[in-house]
């Protein structure tokens, strides 16, 4: 690995991240650290009932309580808002949102009034006191059967249906699945389950009324996606409105948009006349903050009599909640359109069906397309069993190489510059999978059953929406010769203060450490989408790439006036212009910066004063590819279900790496989630539509003891954006699940166990084992 010492150039190196000084010392700054002047605090008031109708609300039990001051309902609330939309959505086909419930409730957890008190534990102890009156509903909670249901979660949504999606039609391709030599299909369910990132959801809302405007300290993802939808709800200009984000605890797509209850807090803050704190305890949060991945599809697979893929189908339904937090579409029409993934596959299609159901709304997570890798990756696992096919065999046969791309899958996605086949072989080297075999089937002999499972996809990332094409930076170079870079921000834990700075530094040629970077405050830095996509690192690369090339040439300009040379004999290095071949003519970028602020009449006379850019970047390419292999083995304990994972191996091509530190905690961090999601976690509801796992006693979450070593290997394929990059996020989150598994069955091979439901729980476990013993039996 290369080092700055030797290149003279950060981005490539392990460059400590800068965030951690604060972070590891305890002198962060998250909203519950924010206090104002005369701040209250609010609480919610939440359905018991995942459905019914709301009779009468009485709250003068708690308006008597010592320190309450205000107690809001929906027609005291909603009344206020001028337009609620996120900027993703098109206003002819957006959800209708409500602050708080009206009439009727959707969900349980749904927020009914908002109490305001002077103290935290008073609002609560307040917000038992409000009386509500329900007249339970019949409730729609299984989305599998919601379409079908006579009750609607929404009277404008018949049949509950948020939206649906399909490729060509299926009679198109029913010929090659009729005359194929195999034809093999797997079903797969997914759980519904959560981001939870460390940090709960958390507001803190000031109205000034004197200037009609409102500054929001919170917790996001995106603060001048915030800042828009707050300017909208209020029906303000977007100057009046001020957004800060200080640290972030995580995000991982929950935090992308402002959720109901900020938008609750900022009405509230309106009305009440001040500043206002709402923080979300965790109970709340496993909730009403959103769930996801809850959704069931079966793919169909045609082979010819070598195991040669001649074509795809996945039929997909997700569930969407009552209130989903992103618009159903976003992700939802994508896994069809991804199914075929990584693969030669000449034919293909989809159907997918986004339904609403009496739950928690679904919201972005980390690989919100993550079903098409489960679904595929499974059924092609499946594949190789029935046609006596080693599965790494079999996908050596289809997988793409690199030398094949450009191409674009069956469905129009055109894939380019990625190595399906080449991380897959890598990832397999690591782990030497013949001499793994060799292992299991001495472990077989001995009773004990081990198992590998792989998965390889393709990811788009950075611009593959409007919204998230563009981006800006602003870099003042101070009269110090200190720089100071102005980005959007966003940061939650992906270590965007340190890659901007990297990518500064090297982009000015200057030293990283008289870098800074200011991010995060709506009034002072250049708009954007924030995290989300996997775009960070690539679009905060061309924005800075373009601000600090005018720069430079404007710094060069300087200097070689300064020399009384042509700018082609001035180099600058390390904060420093020469002269070419002559090393004794030396000026510091502190005394490019004095001539270019306080020398102005000694400019060049197409050089501007002073050293300040802003630049927008807009994407060139509306997707760049990243891809990885996942490898994953494990022991499972046939008697009590026990998952135990031996190793674990991913080979990634996110282009080339700024910083590998970071890079490689993105993927670490991502894959522990989908084991999570495989093995654990799971936000379950009963028959009446009751959240069962509401605390973390009941809701599951891998710990350093259930994760083993997370193996990696890199290929860097340049993409098509700034300097190659390419996105990382969200990654390690889509592949794991799948190639933990897929190795979990693969131990069970013995059995004839085969996957319908997920997660993989002891007992789920000894289920599928207990009815294929009695399938034998039967038999």
């Amino acid at each position: 690995m290369r080092t700055i010492e030797e290149t003279g150039l950060s981005v490539g190196t392990r460059v400590p991240r800068i965030e951690d000084a604060r972070l590891l010392t305890g002198t962060g700054v998250f909203v519950d650290d924010i206090t104002r002047p005369g701040m209250q605090h609010a609480c919610f008031v939440r359905s018991p009932y995942a459905r019914a109708r709301i009779l009468d609300v009485d709250t003068s039990e708690a308006l008597a309580i010592d320190g309450v001051t205000a107690i809001y309902l929906a027609s005291e609330l909603n009344s206020g808002v001028h337009e609620f939309r996120y900027t993703a959505e098109r206003v002819a086909d957006r959800l209708i949102r409500v602050p708080l419930a009206e009439n009727e409730v959707r969900f349980v957890g749904d927020p009914v009034a908002l109490v305001i008190a002077t103290d935290r534990y008073v609002a609560e102890d307040a917000a038992e006191r409000v009386l509500i009156d329900y007249e339970p509903l019949t409730p729609v909670i299984d989305y599998e059967t919601s379409y079908d249901s006579r009750e609607l979660v929404h009277s404008y949504a018949p049949h509950n249906l948020a939206g649906e999606l399909s490729g060509r039609p299926l009679s198109e391709l029913e010929p090659l699945f009729d005359s194929a030599a195999h034809v093999v299909e797997q079903t797969v369910h997914q759980q519904a389950h959560m981001p939870m990132p460390m940090e709960t959801r958390g507001v803190v809302a000031e109205w000034s009324a004197a200037a009609g405007d409102m500054t929001l300290w919170t917790s996001t993802q995106a603060p001048h996606e915030v800042r828009l939808v707050c300017a909208r709800v209020l029906g303000i200009d977007e100057h009046h409105v001020r957004v800060v984000v200080r640290d972030t605890g995580g995000g991982f797509g929950q935090k992308v948009v402002p959720q109901r209850e900020e938008i609750c807090v900022m009405l509230a803050a309106r009305k009440a006349g001040v500043a206002l704190k709402w923080i979300e305890d965790r109970q709340e949060h496993l909730m009403s903050a959103g769930m996801a991945r809850q959704e069931h599809g079966t793919g169909r697979f045609a082979f010819d009599a070598d195991g040669i893929i001649l074509a795809a189908d996945l039929e997909h339904v997700q569930n969407v909640g009552a209130y989903p937090i992103t618009p159903p579409m976003t992700a939802g029409g994508v896994v069809g359109m991804l199914f075929p993934g990584p693969y030669r596959v000449p034919a293909a299609t989809f159907r997918t069906k986004l339904l609403y159901s009496n739950t928690v709304g679904r919201g972005a997570y980390r690989g919100p397309w993550q079903f098409e890798s489960m679904a595929r990756e499974v059924a092609l696992d499946t594949a190789a069993r029935r046609l006596d096919i080693d599965p790494i065999e079999l996908r050596r046969r289809n997988l793409l190489r690199v030398d094949e791309l450009p191409v674009s899958n069956p469905n129009g996605m055109p894939y380019s510059d990625a190595t399906p086949r080449e991380t897959f072989e890598q990832a397999l080297d690591i782990l030497d999978y013949p001499a793994f075999r060799h292992e299991q089937h001495l472990a077989r002999q001995s009773g004990r059953y081990i198992g590998v499972g792989t998965c390889t996809y393709l990811e788009p990332t950075t611009g593959a929406t409007a919204f998230h094409a563009t981006e800006g930076a602003t870099i003042r170079i101070e009269p110090s010769g200190k720089v100071n870079v102005y980005v959007s921000g966003g940061s939650c834990g992906n270590s965007l203060e340190t890659t901007v700075v990297q990518l500064t530094a090297d982009a000015l040629g200057v030293e990283i450490g008289d870098v800074n970077t200011i991010q995060g405050d709506t009034a002072i830095t250049p708009f954007g989408a924030g995290t989300g996509g996997s775009r960070s690192g690539s679009m905060t690369a061309g924005a800075v790439a373009q601000a600090a090339g005018v720069l430079r040439e404007r710094i060069l300009a300087i200097a070689a006036h300064a020399f009384e040379v042509d700018t082609d004999d001035v180099e600058f290095r390390q904060g420093r212009a020469t002269v070419r071949g002559v090393p004794n003519r030396e000026l510091s970028l502190a005394d490019i910066a004095d001539i270019a602020y306080f020398q102005t009449l000694t400019l060049p006379p197409e050089v501007p004063s002073g050293l300040e850019v802003s630049e927008r970047y807009r994407a060139k390419s509306p997707l760049i590819w990243a891809n990885a292999s996942h490898v994953c083995t494990c022991e499972v304990d046939i008697e009590t279900g026990e998952v135990t994972l031996l190793r674990y191996i991913v080979s990634d091509d996110c282009g080339p790496m700024i910083n590998p530190n970071v890079v490689e905690g993105q993927i670490y961090g991502g894959t522990v989630q989908g084991i999570g999601g495989a093995l654990y976690e799971h936000l379950a509801y009963d028959d009446t539509g009751n959240p069962i796992t509401t605390t973390f006693m009941d809701y599951l979450l891998p710990t350093a003891n259930e994760v083993p070593v997370i193996e990696l290997g890199h290929i860097e394929t340049p993409g098509p954006g700034p300097g190659g990059h390419k996105g990382v996020g969200e990654g390690g989150a889509i592949g794991s699940a799948p190639a933990v598994v897929n190795a979990v069955v693969d131990a069970l091979a013995p059995f004839g166990v085969e996957v319908d439901h997920l997660p993989l729980s002891p007992s789920t476990i000894i289920a599928m084992l207990d009815a294929t013993r009695a399938e034998a039996v039967d038999e």
